[in-house]
């Protein structure tokens, strides 16, 4: 087609325009007239029917899910000895409890399109907990005696769904759910009324209006959900046709009908999960009407398009071919391309997609330039590097006035905020955050940002002698900056500011000093705006508590963890009490202490990786911190750890190792969080599992299994209970890990170990 003169392919466009709409219109009318047959209509009718049916039960699925969740949680283990509301009120946190349930029957009912209400009794009590009505006595909500018949025909753990009208004559599906025994000792029941008009709305779509539809509970036959909702909850058998549907054998189908005169369409389908009957009836006469309209409407519709696509050809041809014929023989004369054997549309397109392209990249290269050769240029001042005359030049248009300050923004507590975010989280509130302060701060100073990574941005801003009478504005601006820090990164950021300099080789000097002013946060507390006073840097003291390594020794020696709280309180109070200590002197003090103290283990032979085994490198942890509060906090919790462990040492390994396989054989069907575990006998989880390693041979999962699988195994010769209640019983969540770990250590299936035990 490139080569193709261009009248010619407008003759071409002609053709298609005019041949390729009447071919398409010809399928379509074939399609649709097709379509509109009895049979396709009566297929596409059923398609639609299982549609809306899976979209029903998917929406009601959604409702039992997030039921069944809330059901499973421990949320009502803390209300369960309260069975009166004069009990549950009389303290706070038992309302608290009550409250936490109340909060999440609201959000269920917010989650789900078309919940009236739902709410939570408790087996016995005289109160309610209600997403609409709140904690409520019970006599003063609609009566709950429905709920032992609707659940007098439940089978297994799960809910069942229970039609009916309420007192305020709202019809509604009310999901039932009792409490499972195996996820919580709770006795009560969840209930989570779904209005019968969203089942509607689920059923009938916005192009349905003619539809009728129905559907039926096949446990009593009653009408659950209908376009006339005189007919709900009434039998069904007394609707036409409808009794000889529910005597059908059949999944799902269609059939015909004749009433009054008139030619129905039924279409019905059997849910299996629900044991519900879904039925549509249309009229079929309506549904003929509408092939004779599309006959119409095809013809008229070709019609149409042949006589535009004339006209528009003609004009296509009329005024595009000489313009263009005219602009490529300009370009052709003026230009050195080389597409001399295409047409002239084609030319032009290669020509002015080629001139495009260039002209992106040279505005591309120009603008990274001039981006990257500011951003460089800021950072070797930054770093004191040598400058080149050039960018001396480029710095002196950027910073034009005679003063300079450097402010280094720090995010507190940094390792913190860094676990919790992504890198490309991290970047993001990193641009936006430097966007907005520097247009802030564009009104009062020029401003340069440079970041430095773990969490701080060196700021650079330079003034005339005006600004200096602003600082007070400078100060507002600053503050208004931590805010929007504390918005943006969840976190507090502390800001150090140097002093003043007029000479532009100095600001390296001025980071520094800002740098050394974040590192004053480990006294003066998160938060802050520090600024830079030469008098108090150079007058800073070194202290150390020389007698504090022995009184934590001895303390440790006698176990006396109140007096080794009490020694680092001093030792803080000591540190904050002397004036201009630098924050190195303080990074000594506690790495001196903890220096010690490792050293006094090992020379007391104790094995100091049963305690520091999941700590990490204490140092590290340690110059992370950005307070002295955290710091001492830290170091109280440390050294009672190690304390506690000193008390306990007298126990043998033996004697650790009886307690994790008594505590495995007790609890071996609950569900074992083994880091608990461990706290619990006081030993870390890395010990505990090396030590019941070498013990018995086995890891504790496998321990675990193992005596699940033992007890399994004498619950199915010995109980009648069937195999997924001993797959609970034992401690499994589902019966497919029991049949899977059955297997494992058996080598058959629980069924064929049952069957091979009997019939033995």
């Amino acid at each position: 087609m490139k080569k193709l003169p261009l009248m010619l392919q407008l003759a071409l466009i002609l053709f298609c325009v005019m041949i390729i709409p009447t071919i398409v219109m010809t399928l379509y009318s074939g399609t649709q007239i097709l379509g509109y047959s009895e049979k396709a209509i009566a297929q596409s009718t059923l398609d639609g029917l299982d549609s809306n049916q899976r979209l029903n039960e998917s929406a009601l699925n959604t409702v039992m899910q997030d039921t069944v969740r809330v059901a499973s949680s421990s949320l009502y283990d803390g209300i369960r000895q309260y069975r009166s509301y004069a009990q549950l009120n009389s303290d706070y946190n038992r309302v608290e409890h009550a409250l936490s349930i109340l909060r999440e029957l609201q959000r269920i009912a917010r989650s789900n399109d078309g919940i009236y209400s739902a709410y939570f009794h408790l087996n016995d009590a005289d109160y309610i907990v209600a997403s609409d009505e709140g904690i409520i006595p019970i006599e003063r909500y609609e009566s709950i005696e429905w709920l032992q018949n609707s659940l007098s025909n439940k089978v297994g753990i799960g809910g069942v769904w229970q039609p009916r009208k309420m007192e305020n004559g709202e019809m509604v599906m009310s999901y039932v759910l009792p409490l499972n025994r195996l996820s919580t000792s709770t006795k009560g029941v969840l209930v989570v009324n779904l209005k019968e008009t969203q089942i509607e709305q689920n059923m009938v779509s916005s192009n349905q209006e003619d539809l009728g539809y129905t559907i039926i509970g096949l446990n009593n036959g009653k009408i659950i959900s209908h376009s006339d909702k005189n007919l709900l909850l009434t039998p069904a058998a007394e609707q036409p046709f409808m009794e000889q549907l529910l005597q059908r054998q059949a999944k799902k189908g269609y059939a015909f009908h004749e009433l009054d005169g008139e030619r129905l369409l039924y279409t019905w389908k059997k849910s299996d999960d629900l044991n519900w009957l879904y039925v549509n009836q249309y009229s079929m006469d309506h549904l003929m009407t509408q092939t004779k309209a599309v006959q119409r409407g095809i013809v008229i519709f070709t019609a149409i398009i042949i006589l535009v696509g004339i006209v528009i050809t003609a004009l296509i041809a009329t005024w595009v071919s000489r313009p263009l014929r005219k602009l490529a023989g300009h370009i052709r004369a003026q230009g050195n391309m080389a597409f001399a054997d295409r047409n002239e549309l084609s030319f032009l397109d290669s020509a002015f997609r080629r001139m495009q392209e260039e002209e992106d990249k040279l505005n591309q290269l120009i603008e990274e330039r001039e981006q990257d050769a500011c951003s460089l240029a800021v950072h070797h001042l930054l770093r004191g590097d040598q400058l080149k005359s050039s960018q001396k030049e480029l710095l002196h248009e950027m910073f034009p006035e005679k003063h300079y300050v450097v402010a280094v923004i720090s995010i507190d507590h940094y390792n913190r905020y860094r676990n919790n975010t992504s890198p490309e989280a991290r970047s993001y509130h990193r641009y936006a955050f430097i966007s907005s302060y520097e247009k802030q701060l564009a009104s009062l100073v020029i401003n340069k940002s440079v970041y430095y990574g773990e969490g701080r941005i060196a700021l650079l801003l330079n003034f005339d002698e005006g600004m200096l009478a602003k600082d007070r504005k400078l100060t507002q601006v600053l503050t208004c900056i931590q805010a929007e820090a504390m918005d943006l990164f969840g976190h507090s950021v502390t800001i150090g500011v140097s002093s003043m300099t007029e000479q532009a080789l100095e600001v390296h000097s001025k980071l520094i000093e800002a740098m050394e002013l974040i590192k004053q946060r480990i006294i003066a507390g998160n938060g802050q705006i520090l600024y830079w006073n030469s008098e108090q840097q150079g007058n800073q003291k070194y202290v150390y508590p020389q007698n504090s390594e022995r009184r934590l020794i001895n303390y440790i020696d006698i176990g006396d963890i109140d007096s080794i709280v009490a020694e680092l309180d001093a030792i803080h109070e000591l540190i904050q009490s002397t004036k201009s200590i630098s924050y190195d002197n303080i990074l000594f003090i506690y790495n001196q202490l903890i220096g010690v103290t490792v050293k006094y283990l090992n020379e007391k032979n104790i094995n100091t990786s049963a305690i520091f085994a999941e700590r990490g490198n204490i140092y590290s942890i340690i110059a992370s911190m950005d307070t002295l509060d955290e710091i001492t906090a830290y170091l109280k919790h440390f050294y009672t750890e190690i304390s506690k462990f000193i008390s306990t040492s007298n126990h043998s390994e033996v004697n650790y190792f009886e307690k994790i396989q008594s505590y495995l054989d007790q609890h071996y069907s609950e569900d074992i969080v083994f880091d608990d575990m461990a706290k619990e006998i006081g030993i870390s989880y890395s010990y505990m599992r090396k030590l019941f390693y070498e013990g018995t041979g086995k890891s504790l999962i496998d321990y675990v299994n193992y005596k699940r699988i033992e007890a399994a195994k004498d619950l199915l010769i010995r109980s009648t209970l069937n195999v997924a209640q001993i797959a609970a019983e034992v401690g499994y969540n589902n019966i497919q890990s029991f049949n899977r770990f059955f297997r494992k250590y058996e080598g058959v299936t629980p069924s064929s170990y049952k069957g091979s035990k009997i019939n033995g």
